[in-house]
This record gives C-alpha cells, structure tokens and sequence, in this order.
C-alpha cells in the first residue's frame, strides 16, 4: 500500500484487505493502532515508519465502524486519530473508520456556486432547531429557499468535547461533531440543499485547535509554534518541520469539499494565522480546494480583523486565494447608526450617511488610515475589487454573541429605523448576510456557550469577562454578576430559536422575504455589483444611493431620523432621468412589515424624504404607468 493510493495523506481509509492507517508522530519510535471495537476488537498492528515521522500499515481486521486508537511507544494511554474521521463518544473517546462511498449522492449534476447573486443565511446547527441535528435543519432548507436564501453557511462543526459550543474550539478537525448527527447526516444535509438549488459553506477555523481534548502534542510538537497565539498556542507554518502541518490543514480543506461536496469554506480569522513562508498556507489551502471541487465552483470567504486585500489575491502574486472577505466595517457603522453606541471599537465610527455611502461604494471604510482604537493602520485599498467580494450583515454570531446579553438588534433599536437598515443590508451593491433568526426578529438571544471540564470553563468564563470590560458600561460588578455562564446548559437552552416565531412575527418575516424578492427579481438590484453607484448626503442622517446600470436606473432613499422637507433642493442624483418621473417601487413602511404607510415624496413645493424610512424610487417616462 502506497501514500499514492490514499485519498489523503492522513487518517484511516478503507482498503481491499482492510483499513489503511497514517499518522505522523516524528516524536516517536513506535506506533500502533489499537483496536477497541467489532471485529478484530483487543488486537494491535504495529505501522511502518515512513519518511518525516509518519507511519503507516494495514490492519486487515478492521472494518467499516471499527473503533480504534493508536498507542505510542508502548506507552500505557491511547490515543484517537488526529485525522478521524468521526469520534462517537466525543474527542475523549476512541476514533471510527469511516467509508464516505456508502453514501449514495444525487447531486451529480450540481455545478457548484459563482461569487455574484448570493443572499447568506448564517446557522448554527445546535440552536437552529429544537433538536439541534443535521436532520432537524435539512427539514428547514425548503422554507430558507422559499425565503429566497441561496448559501447556507454553517457555524464549525469540527468535534469539540461536551454537550454544546459554538464550534470554534473544534480539535478534531476532520470528524463532524457527535452532537449533530453521523457523517452521512450531513452528507445527506449538503445533498438535500443541492436538489432545492441551495449551496452550503462550512466554516472552518485553521488558526488554533480548542484548549481540551486535543491530542495533537502527544503525536508532535512540532504542530505548534513557539509564540502563543490569541486563544492559545499558534500553528507552526512556517518553522522546523512545518511541512506535514501545512498538508494536515490543506488535505483537511479539499476533504470538506470533495467528500461532504461542500461548496465552500469560510476561513474562522485568518489574521491570526501567522506564515512567513514564500507561500502563505492559506494560498495552499485554498489552492487544495479548489482541486478537490474538480468541475464545480466553490466559493472561499475570509473573516480577516486586519482588513488585508491579501485575501481576495491569487497565490501566484502572494494572496491567499479567496473570494470574499467578511465586512465587519459595514456591520459597526450600521451599528452606531441603529443604537447610538459609540464604545470600543464602535469608538471608531459614527454611524453617519457619509460612512454608509462609503461602505456601498467602497466596501471598506478603513483602508490602511489609523485606526485609534489598536493603535495602529487598518486596511487596504479596495480599488477594482468587485462589491460582490464584500459580504455585508447587520447581525452574526460574533457581534451578537460577543455583547453581555447576546442580544439581537431589533431589542436596542426602533423597528422602523431597523426595516430601514435591513433595507440598506438586502439593496446595497454588496453580498448580504443574515444570521439565523435575523429574519423573523426571533426572541431568543444568542449567547456565548461551552461545555468544557470545570477549571477550563472557569477560565473562559473569566477571560470573556475581560474582553467584555472594553465596554465601559459592562465594567461594573452588578452588570457582571448578570452575564450568563457559558458552561451552564440554561445559556444554551436559551439560544435556541422558536421557528414558530416564523409566524407570530410575520411582519418581519415579510418585510425579509419582499426585500430578498426584490433583490432576485429587480434587473437593476440584482446586478448591483455591476452597477455604477453615486451617493449624496441628504441631512444628518440621511442619504441617498443611485444606481446606474445599462441605461436602467433605480434611486434608494435612506433616513435614519426624522422626516426631512428639503427646500431648496441642489442635489443633482435627486433628478429623474430626462423625460422621467420618479415613482414609489417599494417602501420599507408598507403597512404589511409593520410600517404606516408612504406619503407622495416629490411634492411641488419640496421633496419629502420620509423620517425612519427606506423608500425604493423607479424612473418611469411621463405619461406612462410604472
């Protein structure tokens, strides 16, 4: 048996006289893989070494669900697979053979996902459906479609220990986590998205491993860096024998993608993956995916603090490869417009039209100008890159998730000021994103949760009191006293939604499913990448967005405050085309969203820029009906 006959480098595969197993360990002399379960159970076979530290054999006993460790040295504990492909009783427990050509696809006529068109519904699998299983959520993906979602980008799901998280201190980066279901529940969730035409994006986090059941310094050392990175020890890609980490990490993307036909990844904070190598990781990361998608296009998004126009680059010129960048400058300007607060890293925006025409024109507002709040410049030029490139929300799990409360935005502002800005959201040139309740205004928070071991859980908790310090209003004792415990299992419970809110919130389910309809069907709005987009600050806090397209032109009015009566009126974008008139296409205050209804806006003796309002305006040629 050959490394060249493996699907991947690492990990069990089904061969014809048995189980194939790798696995490098360049600490040790001696490995054997062990195994626990079914036939052939209490045996052992001693793998061969290999080149680097790797080492590899045949275990003809094992079968398909054979459970299994490997033992080091002879040392009395065992281990579970590095690269396991599935761990049922939890990263603790010993790992599982998997064959991923059991499962039988029908997609074989999928032909993968563009960049351009994309409405993203953000999920967390534990929380999305009372039953937290990839089941429960396939069971939903026709009412996401009929919402108008197009890519269903799910939360981590790299095995973790205990009985929730949010998936970021994943350890077992190739075995989907327990609590969610089996392999093929997946398998089969990506399936059933793929016949109602929804892609699917993974997240995955490629920067650290989580802080418990991790064996990876059992195997080696050399999986880590010397420096500590933000949560804990940083992946070493670029020191002494880096080269088996890198390929755990690239065979670990183009696993997603080939045998869960995945049609993308989002990259958990790729500023915090430090590479000096002439090759930066990721630019191998994502070069491995793209190969391992063969005929179909995927699409790789990048979560980057630094705002680095790296990302969106080609390997070949020194980028990472990717297609997107999340857009956390659109989401804190929007922020501070809805809410007024203005603290931490809010302290770097105001919120003002200015910025949020910016943000529709230029994707980001930093791009390499100081930054106050680190102390230093932040972000790149953003000059040709496509609006497409920029995914745009008003809510995630982070930005809610990471607030005291976990609260959603709809409890910090006035709903019509919201229906206003998810109007800006859904219209803007960008891609935009929802977080999973976002569009039904759901009751419950969404808070930070992990169930890890008691003193580990101490700490996260004190840690994340610490970070929530940098807003001054949460560094009081009665407030701290009030933040729930991430390892209590009422901190999860709470976080799950209630998608009978689907109905009794209607409003706000309407007001998502019209403005996404518009977004699809509208030949202007739905090429707004294409468009050519001027602005104009109409008052304190309004503006206005016009769209230039083929002839074909669409003006968006926002206000964010009170009515405004512009006399006199010298702003040329509020023109209409020659031999026009401007009429009302759509307003976010139809009285079906919750709103009161929209007077005539040009009148004879001033324009009308109705107060807490989005209003939709359409050229129509005189004398002809819209």
């Amino acid at each position: 048996m050959t490394e060249l006959q493996r699907r991947l480098p690492i990990g069990a595969e089904i061969v014809p006289d048995g189980v194939h197993f790798r696995v490098w360990a360049p600490a040790h002399r001696k490995v054997e893989v062990v195994l626990e379960g079914g036939v052939g159970q209490g045996s052992s076979v001693e793998l061969e070494s290999e080149e680097e530290g790797f080492f590899a054999g045949v275990a003809s006993q094992a079968r398909v669900g054979s459970l299994y460790r490997f033992r080091l040295d002879q040392g009395e504990n065992l281990h579970p697979d590095p690269a396991s492909r599935f761990q049922p009783d939890g990263p603790h427990g010993p790992s599982r053979v998997v064959d991923p050509s059991r499962y039988r696809w029908s997609d074989g006529d999928w032909p993968g996902i563009l960049r351009e068109g994309h409405v993203i519904y953000e999920m967390h699998l534990g929380t999305y459906t009372r039953e937290g299983s990839w089941r429960a959520a396939a069971e939903q993906l026709q009412e996401l479609k009929d919402l108008g979602i197009t890519l269903v980008e799910v939360m981590p799901v790299a095995d973790f220990p205990g009985r929730f998280g949010w998936g970021y201190d994943g350890v077992n980066h190739f075995a989907p986590s327990r609590l969610y279901g089996e392999p093929d529940d997946m398998r089969s969730f990506v399936d059933q998205a793929h016949r109602l035409g929804l892609g699917v994006l993974l997240d995955v986090v490629y920067n650290h491993f989580g802080p418990e059941g991790n064996y990876l310094a059992q195997f080696s050392q050399y999986y880590y860096a010397e420096e500590e990175g933000e949560w804990g020890k940083a992946m070493n890609f670029d020191g002494r024998r880096s080269r088996p980490v890198r390929e755990f990490f690239a065979a670990n993307a183009g696993y997603w993608i080939d045998e869960f036909h995945l049609d993308g990844l989002r990259f958990d904070a790729t500023h915090a993956i430090h590479d000096d190598s002439p090759v930066h990781v990721l630019g191998e990361i994502t070069e491995m995916a793209r190969a391992a998608s063969g005929k179909r296009s995927i699409l790789l998004v990048a979560e980057n603090e630094n705002q680095d126009a790296r990302c969106l680059r080609p390997k070949e010129s020194g980028g990472f490869g990717m297609d997107a960048v999340w857009n956390d400058d659109f989401h804190h300007s929007a922020y501070v417009a809805l809410t007024g607060y203005h603290d931490a890293y809010y302290s770097e925006y105001f919120g003002t039209p200015q910025e949020l025409i910016s943000t529709a024109k230029w994707g980001y507002l930093y791009q390499g100008q100081f930054y106050f709040w680190q102390g230093k410049r932040r972000g790149s030029p953003t000059i040709g890159v496509s609006p497409s490139c920029f995914i745009n929300y008003i809510q995630n799990h982070d930005q809610i998730g990471n607030s005291a409360w976990g609260m959603r935005i709809d409890r910090l502002t006035n709903p019509a000021a919201l229906r206003t800005m998810t109007a800006l959201l859904m219209l803007s040139p960008q891609t935009p994103m929802i977080f999973q309740g976002q569009e039904f205004s759901a009751s419950s928070p969404f808070l930070y949760f992990a169930d890890l071991s008691q003193e580990i859980s101490q700490a996260v908790h004190s840690g994340r009191i610490e970070y929530l310090k940098q807003f001054t209003n949460i560094d009081a004792p009665e407030i701290i006293d009030s933040i729930d415990k991430p390892y209590e299992v009422e901190t999860f419970e709470q976080s799950r939604l209630h998608l009978k809110e689907r109905e009794r919130h209607a409003k706000t389910y309407a007001l998502y499913r019209d403005l996404i309809r518009l977004r699809r069907e509208d030949p202007v709005f739905s090429r707004a990448y294409a468009c050519h987009v001027e602005g104009a600050v109409l008052g304190t806090n309004a503006f206005l967005l016009r769209y230039f397209l083929e002839g074909d032109q669409r003006l968006l009015l926002i206000n964010l405050g009170r009515e405004l009566h512009l006399v006199p009126i010298p702003e040329p974008m509020l023109a209409p085309p020659e031999g026009c008139n401007w009429e009302i296409l759509w307003t976010s205050e139809k009285l079906e969203f919750g709103g009161s209804g929209t007077p005539k806006l040009d009148t004879e003796k001033f324009w009308r820029i109705q107060g807490n309002a989005a209003v939709v305006l359409i050229p129509v040629r005189q004398g002809e009906e819209p």
